[in-house]
């Protein structure tokens, strides 16, 4: 498979804190992170549907990098995450 991102991944231990009125409040996992978006992994949480935007915060163990959370979209579903592409 060819690789088509835009953005160079970077590997990252972010917490991230999802939001969205039909879903409960989850905080997660990132794996990596880049411009264009991120992945997130799931464990035992059900996803998201493909094309649902979300509100993100994103925390590392030195605090929160954006107070106000954005939006990001849920643009697949594989290897027990999703991906996440900021709106």
């Amino acid at each position: 498979m060819d690789e088509q991102r835009k953005y160079v991944r970077a590997e990252c231990s972010a917490t991230v804190e999802l939001n969205h009125p039909s879903l409960a409040y989850r905080e997660l996992k990132a794996r990596d992170l880049s411009d264009g978006g991120m992945f997130v992994i799931l464990g035992a949480n059900i996803a998201p549907p493909i094309g649902t935007v979300l509100k993100v915060k994103i925390k590392r163990y030195t605090g929160v990098i954006n107070d106000e959370p954005v939006a990001m979209q849920v643009v697949h579903h594989n290897d027990g995450g999703v991906g996440l592409m900021f709106v």
